[in-house]
């Protein structure tokens, strides 16, 4: 067979391991990590290009930790539903498929080696995320050729070249920079008539000693998570993990909340948000995909964006307002963080603020608090504050925060912590411990923002110096959250 075109941008694809390709080898190996889906994914549609260009069988493999940081039954739940719909929607189609679930720290060491000594290549996902980068890091010393494809947004990741300090930068540069990489999308269904060789199935070695996840575990009906060693006190949520999930919830979005999302989204009384973030944190659902579809129903051309880069939120894209809206939060808002991730070291360490932030709370870091409480306090809604209360208790019962609460929740933490340390780490510990998005770039760059990244100085106020703040009885008076805290102040 011919070498294909190379329909994945270059722009997307790091060499980890420069191995040469092996010719012998049984199969593409595409090791599946942060884009967890099987449409719209720059990887995957890499890993067909190897395997038409080669030959060669796909293999997928797809694996689930059980010793990362804040490993609960939440997290495993929603990462394991996506796994569940990728063995149903594989199966029989030749593509081999392998869903492996720790049941034991590090059980799961040495596969991804065992594994790329049979391949020719592999491929893997390229992430800012949490601990992925370490994990390819390490894995980047396999003797065969590797390379990792970046799904993460629109823009290219090394494309931004630096981190940047505030939103109307970034934007700035999207209106400049984004355009020549908006006609290069991944394939909507990179396996649609892949005409490859059917996967035989895994060597019977690997195959015995690391086994694919058991249905009890996959199948929320049948419990087998609970035997995990993970924390079941971070209990499920009735949120369904998976792209099936996902392309639901944009429907039903797109369908309802979207057309008011412009002037209500800050209300938490009309939920008009797409909560699509969790998804978006799980690789169950690309930037692209919702781009596409909200371009779709706009009858929107590049043609109609404006030629001025003048970094302001709406305008540029020439779609309705509430499109125009949105996009601020799914391409400036959620990239500007990945960015932040992918070009700044210790990029969630409070050493990382800006330098006038950090200074102006180390001035004020003496001042009297108005009340002081313990992270057992802040995790169990024991505040003065009902408003902060039912905030903190949505995010322990549904795994979120309606948006502009969290901003108040952040703040308060804030205010009413011994230092600000301290409350970066209470807020990075609730948010990772809790939250369906949280662990993601994009939840860390809005607790930073809390304490003064991608901001301005304003008015000095005690505790917060020149830092922005927040009080709940500004929030009353801009927001109706009557029904809000009859639902959770509890």
């Amino acid at each position: 067979m011919p070498p294909l075109p190379h329909r994945v941008p270059g722009t997307r694809i790091r060499v980890v391991a420069s191995a040469p390709p092996r010719g012998s080898g049984d199969f593409v190996l595409y090791w599946m990590t942060a884009s967890r889906r099987l449409r719209w994914n720059y990887g995957l549609q890499r890993a067909v290009e190897w395997s038409r260009e080669l030959g060669k069988p796909l293999l997928v493999l797809e694996a689930l930790r059980v010793d990362y940081p804040w490993a609960s039954v939440r997290h495993h739940r929603f990462a394991l539903d996506g796994m569940a719909g990728h063995q149903s929607a594989l199966a029989g189609t030749g593509i081999g498929y392998h869903p492996y679930v720790e049941d034991r720290p590090a059980a799961g060491s040495g596969l991804l080696k065992a594994l790329a000594r049979d391949a020719c290549v592999v491929v893997t996902d390229d992430s800012p995320t949490f601990f992925l980068p370490r994990m390819l890091a390490a894995a980047a010393r396999i003797p065969v050729h590797m390379e990792a494809v970046d799904s993460v947004g629109l823009l290219p990741l090394a494309q931004a070249g630096r981190d940047f300090t505030t939103a109307y930068s970034f934007r700035r540069f999207l209106q400049k920079n984004l355009p020549r990489h908006l006609d290069q999308p991944p394939l909507a269904d990179p396996l649609l008539d892949h005409g490859l060789p059917s996967f035989p199935g895994l060597p019977q070695g690997v195959a015995d000693r690391w086994p694919a996840a058991a249905s009890g575990v996959l199948d929320r009906r049948e419990g087998g998570l609970r035997r995990l060693p993970v924390d079941a006190s971070v209990d499920v949520v009735e949120e369904t993990g998976g792209g099936d999930a996902a392309s639901r919830r944009l429907d039903a979005w797109l369908g309802g909340g979207f057309a008011r999302y412009r002037q209500s989204r800050n209300d938490p009384g009309d939920e008009v948000a797409s909560g699509l973030s969790p998804w978006l944190h799980w690789g169950h659902i690309s930037a692209h995909e919702i781009f596409h579809r909200l371009a779709q129903g706009e009858e929107w051309h590049p043609g109609r964006l404006g030629e001025e880069t003048h970094g302001r939120r709406e305008g540029w894209w020439g779609m309705g307002e509430a499109a125009e809206a949105f996009l601020d939060e799914l391409v400036t808002w959620r990239e500007i963080g990945h960015v932040t991730a992918h070009w700044m070291e210790g990029y969630d360490r409070y050493e990382t603020l800006p330098g006038w932030s950090q200074a102006t709370l180390a001035d004020h870091s003496a001042d009297p608090r108005p009340h002081l409480y313990s992270y057992d306090e802040f995790r169990e809604a024991r505040t003065h504050d009902p408003l902060w209360n039912a905030a903190q208790r949505q995010l322990v019962g549904e795994g979120r925060i309606h948006n502009y609460l969290r901003m108040l929740w952040g703040k308060k933490i804030l205010e009413w912590s011994s230092s600000p340390r301290e409350a970066l780490e209470t807020m990075l510990d609730l948010n990772n411990r809790y939250a369906l998005d949280g662990r993601d770039p994009n939840s860390v760059s809005g607790i930073f923002w809390v304490l003064g990244r991608y901001d301005r100085g304003w008015p000095e106020r005690p505790v917060y110096g020149t830092v922005r703040s927040m009080s709940s009885d500004s929030t009353r008076r801009k927001v109706d959250v009557t029904g809000y805290l009859a639902r959770w102040a509890g």
